[in-house]
């Protein structure tokens, strides 16, 4: 039920012109009305604590609610003219009360001084309708009053000859509508709504002692009857309160014992360590209140303590929660910080058209991204997002740019397959240079056809080098010749690579490498020849030192000579 609902229902028995017929039934519905708003806050202090857990800002104002105000104006409205109902019925009451106490004076007048039996009888008549008019009398009264009546009227009637023809009919009528309502009351037991129980019995009992007598033979079999109804219909009632209070006497003991394992858990909070054993912890502590919202409502008193500490009890478990995760978050923030940077690297790489070069610098920066660590769930699927991105458009655009190059260089490919065909269909004669003049000649046309496609590069290269290397191995020369020819020969070939900047690149560094290490050579070498001592056997030893050095100096000048040949062919 909503708060509307409930104004509604409210508005709906206040409109009851019998405000005190739906006392009961209001003063209930305000209770329940106080337990819906005091769960409502119960809903938002749960709200509050889980957004604070998840490190979101909320605003818990406590605005003034309109609709509640408004149930209270309604109940308000209703009180105040149930109070001045409740004052005027007891003036009324006390009015009625001094109507019947006259009415019981004219009675005893009538008894002791009219004469004349049919004037008795008419004034009797004026008398008991008048007394049937009068209204309700104070209840502390009424038992009292009206027995004394009653005890009246049997004096009136036993006292008047005509009394007894009047007694006879009167009491039958009585009996049969005093059983009429004892039938009534048995058949409340049959009604299991305890709120029509209690309306119903004192409407009966009010009528049953509204009717006068009944026959002397009748009345204590009749009386009997009547109060074992009346009393078992008010030991349903009481069994029923019983056992309202006994069910919420249990739902207490339940939320108790709940209160007191939140409260031993709560206390050895300082062994959790990990964020894992945190969400753990936290599962437990929303089945314990998901459990405690099952049980039901108990006495409100001992029912708001008790949520009250149950509530103490969880602020200070997510407390502790938020201050530890709080020490990660600033963790999370510094790595997050870090991504943010490289996120601004890939971003301004991200349109450049310098593959190569590019694609390292973006890799290098996704190996830095994947050392670095997680940045916290709030933070790290947007960076991932947007760092991905970045890296994704930049391989986009590449594979595009390389995708629609391929297509360019198809034929390109078609022309560097037609010259691998022509080398290894090529035969090798016997004129030595015409053979290598013809071997540069296919270097020279391979070269110049241009790219191929990316992925069959490596494949066309290889095949173009094994051509050639088969042929120049058939060629039989020495010395000198040989190894500039098979240099130059290999130069060609690395023309040839797609990657040939690089290999040249490498070629020349290790050309540097071996200069330098004849060089240090030479360097102990000669550093030896100073320890060689003027004999036979120091001569012999000085000879084979000088000859390993001049070995040392021709392998250097064939080395740079090799360098002037990669800066020739640069």
């Amino acid at each position: 039920m909503e708060k509307k609902e409930f104004i509604e229902r409210l508005t709906l028995l206040t409109a009851n012109e019998d405000v005190f017929a739906v006392s009961r039934e209001i003063n209930e519905l305000r209770g329940q009305f106080e337990d819906f708003c005091i769960e409502q806050d119960r809903v938002k202090q749960v709200a509050l604590l889980e957004a604070q857990e998840r490190g979101e800002t909320v605003d818990f104002t406590n605005e003034p609610d309109p609709l509640k105000e408004e149930f209270y104006s309604v109940f308000g409205e209703y009180r105040d003219r149930r109070n001045k109902l409740s004052s005027e019925k007891k003036l009324e009451e006390e009015s009625n009360l001094r109507k019947k106490k006259s009415l019981m004076e004219r009675l005893q007048t009538l008894i002791t001084s009219e004469e004349n039996i049919g004037a008795a009888v008419e004034t009797y008549k004026e008398i008991h309708e008048a007394w049937k008019s009068v209204g309700d009398i104070p209840r502390e009264k009424r038992q009292d009053i009206q027995s004394e009546y009653s005890k009246l009227l049997e004096s009136f009637f036993f006292n008047l000859k005509i009394y007894r023809e009047l007694k006879e009919h009167d009491l039958k009528r009585n009996s049969q509508l005093k059983k009429e309502i004892i039938a009534k009351i048995e058949f409340l037991l049959t009604n299991d709504t305890i709120r029509d129980l209690e309306a119903q019995i004192k409407l009966l009992q009010n009528e049953f002692d509204s009717l006068g007598p009944v026959p002397k033979e009748e009345w204590e079999g009749l009386k009997n009857q009547y109060w074992t109804g009346v009393k078992a219909v008010y030991q349903k009632i009481t069994e029923f309160y019983e056992g309202k209070r006994e069910a919420q006497k249990q739902i207490i003991e339940r939320k108790q014992a709940l209160l007191e394992q939140v409260k031993s858990f709560v206390s050895k909070l300082d062994v959790i360590s990990e964020a894992k054993e945190w969400e753990t912890a936290t599962a437990y502590l929303l089945s314990i209140q998901n459990e405690w919202k099952t049980i039901g409502q108990g006495p409100r008193k001992e029912n708001e303590e008790l949520w009250t500490a149950l509530r103490t009890e969880c602020d200070t478990f997510f407390h502790a929660k938020k201050a530890f995760y709080q020490v990660i978050k600033d963790k999370f923030d510094v790595v997050a910080k870090q991504k943010e940077k490289l996120i601004e690297q890939v971003a301004q790489l991200k349109d450049s058209t310098d593959w190569k070069t590019t694609s390292e610098k973006i890799i290098r920066l996704q190996t830095e991204w994947k050392k670095l660590g997680n940045a916290g769930q709030r933070n790290e699927q947007k960076l991932w997002r947007d760092f991905r991105g970045a890296c994704d458009a930049f391989f986009e655009n590449k594979k595009q740019f390389f995708a629609k190059e391929d297509v360019e260089n198809e034929a390109n490919l078609a022309l560097k397959q037609a010259v691998i065909t022509e080398i290894e269909a090529y035969e090798v004669g016997d004129d030595k240079q015409k053979v290598i003049a013809d071997l540069k000649e296919f270097s020279a046309r391979f070269n110049a056809i241009g790219k191929v496609p990316f992925k069959v590069k490596d494949t066309i290269y290889q095949a173009f080098k094994n051509g050639l290397d088969a042929h120049y191995k058939k060629i039989k020369l020495e010395g000198e010749e040989k190894e500039k020819v098979m240099f130059q020969a290999h130069l060609d070939t690395l023309k040839s690579n797609p990657n040939a900047s690089k290999l040249i690149d490498k070629e020349r560094r290790d050309l540097e490498m071996m200069i330098a290490k004849q060089q240090q050579d030479i360097n102990q070498l000669e550093n030896n020849l100073g320890f060689v001592s003027k004999s036979k056997a120091g001569d012999a030893l000085r000879k084979d030192v000088e000859h390993k050095v001049n070995v040392a100096k021709d392998r250097i000048k064939e080395y740079k000579t090799k360098i002037k040949l990669l800066s020739s062919n640069e």
